[in-house]
């Protein structure tokens, strides 16, 4: 622990009235061994011979009463007796010393058991190692606690030497403990530890003390040494301890002589005098010595780290540590919870998030929850005093009136009702009409404070395995017994389970199970109640499509987790796994086997076990509103899953599968009351996660209601469009809590996926029968809204069925493809980036099923595929090699599936010319009637519909494919859409011109002069029509032989047409562009516009008078342009 310091004086006055010199005289030999040869505290000596009754009464003495009360009830206390009631005073269990060593205690008593992989680290199991070690030394009780004056306790003293190690010297510690009625009151080492738990060597000397007591030296008060001494004695004493410390005391010591030696002195008021080593006065708080100082700087350290490097962790261990306390009624728990709760309130991120209006993270927030729920179990403590709950009540406003002070729904004001006060069960009021105080998370604690324990019923409740009524026939909701005569417990549920929660947690695993077990046969009696109810108004119900509000607030998800809690406590004691802290609040023995007698509040063939399933199958089926904000709906999931993983771990053997069944039954027909009923509220809490673990459970036993259940549970009304009361048209009626209230449900992309995977689960478990995969499609395209969640439902639907080790599932296929189909449909008109993906996997599917249902997706292309999608993927697809080997088709079968095929892409191309002409005419090439129809669509959408980019792009393929003539007549209409601007010289469609050009050039004369007057009307840059002009010089046209007309082989001449025109219109562009680029030109492009000039005299020198030309442009240039020195001068260097 800390280090030692300078502890306040003592507070015993110590003096011995009655005793003469005779008796202080040779009385006891100093430094007796401690307990003399009187039993150790073992068992093992327990088994060889009977305990005196001494020890008996010193041993209690010791447990319950300070040492002063006991020198005031007895004038002389013998030495023995004395030494037995310090003897006993010291902790005897080393479960205690575990629990402020170690974050965990072991199983036993020895506390074998520590964190994962550093249990050798923990200060615990290496003060047993340094005990084991024989490093503990010089153990005394009562020696250096006389010189360092510490509170009035018992002490024990020792050296504990630490091993040296390779890194670190030998240690050699001073360690000094306080203790008082079996508690540890204060510890100092000179190690310098500076934690919440005692330190390795702290451990070491009080395990000796436990395991050896015998070989510790017991010296009784210093006090009593001093009533045995003489006057020369006395002299002398004082005489040696002054010479000794005569640098520390020498001072003090002469104060006090004149203060004992001046009448009037207040010294000298009192009778008696203090003594440091003389036990416990009365007004000495008992309890374990817990460094206040180290845990706040714990915390406050945990908390500024956010999360990181483990602190969340070290903060739920910190809790744990709370809890461990409360078990084993330690007054330190609430002390500790109070330290942290402080620390808690004063993180400087609840301002900083207040005033940015953002929420905490959600590990941060479980921790602020956790902390109400220990608050909770502390108020609610069976044998707390008035004084300690009005204090802890004053803490608990204190905090919860703070502006930062979280709130419990982590998000707003809560609507619901004080918990103290059932929720109403009348006809639904408006909930406006409630109180929307806001809650904080210390709010429960606080309405907590105003329960008590002192109703005669709830008393025999928890003290009594017997108590119960065979009489008693009242069928009353009110009843204090049921039908057979055993206990029920009346009281709002979360309130009820939060009473449970603090019996175990303060030591009652007893009490905590009677109660538990009286709340379960109430729930199991409303239950009944509410079917037989629903039952008898079934017909008015469903026609109103009204009912009352049953449940505000659920119990799965709620803040203080009431089905969590029975589960809990129920399992526990199902497996026997409550340790022996277990007592009684009659009693405080504990056993160490507690037996439950409760058991026979089960009903035959009924275990604690299949009572706690029952339990949490009866709270995850109801009915309840999903709450508002972002973190209630997520604890609402998280607390469902983590109670479905507990109850995976459960085996289910024939007695529980009974019990699922008759749960299921009463949550498919118990209406508004189960969240499987036919009455279901819009704001309801879906059903799917729970639907699945029923659904799964109960497959193998009762296949039936296993679908009644999971297709009941596929709903999910809160994105359906609905009205506020039902119809009798509908298959199961929905009802709104609050019709103008659209919720923001935070949650529903999980809600949406837990519904995919309950669909999936039904899919794989119905592959090979028929009527079931007809049955699960079918409520899947009634309730599944999402179109990604569809299609992967549809994926998983393939994938079962073309397993590899079977063959394919043909209904199952089908199934998978009207999914498909259905996707296709959804996203038809939206933007979706998966839309192609899902086409291909569409056809493939389709492919899988068969070649009737790729023709039926081609008949019905146009509301499933954009004409796009339908040409480029699906009757690309069709007509590929792999599918017609896929398929096994014949000839004929070919020829129809290619018409099919050819149909769709001339529709296609017909709808959306500009995309899918050039694949209807790819598709079409194999049919001459198709293609020549597909050519014709292209000539009428050139006109209008059809761009620059599009036209060139099929003319080419007519080129490559033959028919350069028509690839002409193509490229001609695209010249028509284009126009390049003087400064497009990098255009993509340059490209397309020069390769118009060079086809017009090689088809002949007549075709080039056709095609240069579109060239000139189009084209604008400069560069372009030179490179046009020179290409069209090189060769002579008509190279290629078309229709077997011959080439003259003579080149055409620039002065005649077509090619004058458009050598005119070359120079004439570069004139142009030389204006324009002048006017806005800079010194950084001279050289660069220098070369543009040689590359347009080199055009203009094409023409007979060009030189003559050139040399005016170049003249009219320097006039117009003198200003430009510098960029004249470089003209006239290179051209004249």
């Amino acid at each position: 622990m800390a280090e030692p310091v300078q502890q306040p004086p003592a507070k015993r006055l110590c003096c011995r009235p009655g005793y003469n010199a005779t008796c202080r005289q040779g009385q006891r030999a100093a430094g007796a061994p401690c307990g003399g040869s009187a039993t150790g505290q073992g068992e093992s000596s327990r088994a060889h011979s009977p305990e005196s009754l001494l020890d008996i009464a010193a041993r209690k003495v010791a447990e319950k009463w300070p040492f002063q009360r006991v020198e005031e009830r007895f004038e002389r206390i013998p030495e023995p007796v004395q030494r037995r009631i310090v003897y006993w005073s010291f902790p005897r269990s080393e479960r205690e010393i575990c629990m402020y060593s170690s974050f965990n205690t072991g199983g036993d008593e020895m506390g074998s058991s520590g964190e994962c992989g550093d249990e050798t680290r923990l200060p615990f199991r290496r003060g047993i190692g340094l005990l084991e070690s024989n490093c503990v030394d010089n153990v005394l009780q009562v020696d250096e606690c006389e010189i360092h004056q510490t509170p009035s306790r018992f002490h024990l003293s020792g050296t504990v030497r630490e091993p040296a190690t390779s890194s670190e010297p030998e240690l050699l510690c001073n360690v000094s403990v306080s203790f008082d009625r079996c508690k540890i009151t204060a510890v100092t080492c000179s190690c310098g530890n500076k934690d919440i738990f005692y330190c390795a060597h702290v451990v070491a000397l009080s395990l000796y003390r436990v395991r050896k007591p015998e070989q510790v030296k017991l010296r009784l008060p210093i006090s009593e040494t001093l009533f045995q001494m003489n006057r020369d004695q006395l002299q002398k004493f004082v005489q040696y301890l002054i010479t000794v410390h005569h640098t520390e005391v020498l001072p003090t010591a002469q104060k006090l002589a004149d203060e004992i030696l001046s009448q009037n002195s207040e010294i000298n008021q009192v009778h008696g005098a203090p003594d440091p080593t003389a036990g416990a006065s009365v007004d000495d708080e008992n309890c374990w010595h817990l460094d206040e100082e180290q845990v706040q700087e714990q915390v406050k350290l945990f908390l500024s780290q956010g999360g990181y490097h483990g602190s969340g962790k070290q903060l739920n261990l910190l809790f744990s540590k709370v809890r461990e306390m409360l078990k084993m009624r330690d007054s330190n728990g609430a002390r500790m919870l109070s330290l942290i709760t402080e620390q808690f309130m004063g993180d400087p991120r609840l301002a900083l998030w207040r005033q940015q209006g953002t929420t905490m993270t959600d590990k941060y927030r479980q921790l602020w929850d956790e902390l109400g729920a220990l608050w909770m179990c502390i108020v609610l403590n069976p044998h707390c005093k008035p004084e300690q709950k009005a204090f802890w009540l004053r803490q608990l406003r204190r905090w919860s009136s703070m502006d930062v002070c979280p709130l419990e729904d982590g998000n707003h004001g809560s609507e619901l009702t004080n918990l103290t006060n059932a929720l109403p069960q009348g006809p639904p009021g408006n909930p406006d009409s409630l109180a929307r105080t806001y809650r904080t998370v210390f709010t429960r604690a606080i309405e907590a404070c105003d329960l008590h324990w002192q109703d005669p019923h709830l008393q025999h409740i928890i003290t009594e395995d017997h108590y119960a009524n065979y009489c008693y026939h009242d069928n009353l909701d009110s009843s204090l017994f049921d039908a057979r005569g055993w206990p029920l417990w009346h009281e709002h549920v979360p309130t009820a389970c939060a009473r449970v929660d603090a019996l175990r947690s303060h030591g009652y695993p007893k009490e905590a199970l009677r109660l538990a077990i009286a709340i379960v046969n109430t729930l199991r009696r409303q239950q009944q109640k509410q079917l037989e109810l629903f039952r008898n108004h079934k017909k008015e119900l469903l026609h109103k499509g009204v009912t009352s509000i049953t449940n505000l607030e659920g119990w799965v998800g709620h803040p203080l987790d009431p089905i969590g809690t029975l589960f809990s406590t129920l399992m526990e004691t199902g497996q026997g796994s409550e340790d022996g802290a277990s007592g009684s609040l009659c009693s405080s023995r504990r056993m160490e086997h507690p037996v439950f007698p409760a058991q026979r509040f089960l009903e035959e063939g009924e275990s604690f076990v299949s009572l706690a399933v029952e339990t949490a199958l009866m709270g995850l089926g109801q009915q309840r509103v999903m709450p508002d904000g972002l973190y209630a709906q997520e604890k609402v999931c998280r607390n469902e899953e983590q109670l479905l993983a507990k109850l995976l771990e459960v085996n289910l053997d024939q007695s529980l599968v009974k019990i699922f069944q008759k749960q299921a039954v009463f949550l498919l027909e118990a209406g508004p009351y189960s969240g499987l009923g036919e009455l279901l509220y819009r704001e309801s809490v879906p059903m799917h996660t729970f639907a699945k673990y029923l659904f799964t459970s109960l497959l193998p036993h009762d296949a039936e209601l296993a679908y009644k259940i999971a297709l009941r549970a596929m709903r999910l009304p809160v994105l359906e469009s609905t009205s506020a009361s039902g119809h009798l048209s509908r298959p199961h009626h929905m009802v709104s809590v609050v019709p103008n209230r659209y919720p923001r449900w935070f949650t529903l992309s999980h809600i949406e996926t837990q519904q995919c995977e309950l669909a999936s689960t039904m899919l794989t478990a119905a592959k090979g029968d028929a009527h079931r995969l007809q049955t699960v499609l079918e409520y899947i395209q009634k309730n599944i809204h999402s179109s990604s969640h569809i299609f992967k439902l549809a994926q998983d639907a393939f994938k079962i069925a073309t397993l590899m080790d079977s063959l394919p599932d043909i209904t199952l296929l089908k199934v998978s493809l009207e999914l498909g189909l259905q996707v296709m449909r959804m996203t038809l008109s939206t933007l979706n980036w998966r839309r192609r993906e899902m086409v291909r996997w569409l056809v493939t599917c389709a492919t899988e099923v068969g070649v009737f249902a790729l023709d039926s997706i081609m008949q019905s292309w146009f509301t499933l595929f954009t004409p796009t999608e339908a040409t480029s993927v699906v009757a690309s697809t069709v007509m590929s090699n792999s599918t017609i080997v896929r398929l096994h088709l014949d000839c004929h079968q070919q020829e129809n599936l290619a018409n099919s095929a050819r149909t769709l892409a001339l529709q296609c191309a017909m709808k959306d010319p500009q995309n899918c002409a050039l694949s209807a005419l790819t598709l079409c090439e194999k049919d001459h009637i198709a293609f020549e129809t597909a050519y014709q669509i292209v000539l009428e959408a050139a006109a209008t519909g059809m761009n620059y980019t599009q036209l060139f792009t099929i003319a080419r393929y007519m080129e490559h494919r033959g028919y350069p003539m028509r690839a002409y007549k193509l490229a001609t209409l695209a010249m028509t859409h284009l126009n390049l601007s003087y400064n497009q010289d990098t255009h993509p469609a340059i490209n397309d011109v020069l390769w118009a050009c060079a086809l017009s050039h090689s088809l002949g004369k007549n075709e080039l002069a056709a095609v240069i007057p579109l060239v000139v009307k189009s084209v604008k840059c400069a560069t372009v029509l030179s490179d046009i002009l020179r290409r069209c010089t090189l060769t002579t046209p008509g190279m290629v032989a078309l229709h077997n007309r011959r080439n003259s082989g003579k080149l055409m001449s620039l002065d005649k047409a077509p090619l004058r025109q458009l050598l005119d219109a070359t120079i004439g562009a570069y004139i142009n562009t030389t204006h324009s680029r002048l006017t806005h030109i800079s010194p950084r492009h001279y050289s660069e516009f220098i070369e543009f000039l040689s590359k347009a005299r080199e055009t203009f020198l094409m023409a007979h008078d060009g030189h003559i030309q050139f040399t005016q442009f170049i003249d009219n240039l320097k006039q117009i342009y003198k200003g430009k020195k510098k960029l004249m001068m470089l003209v006239r260097e290179r051209f004249g």
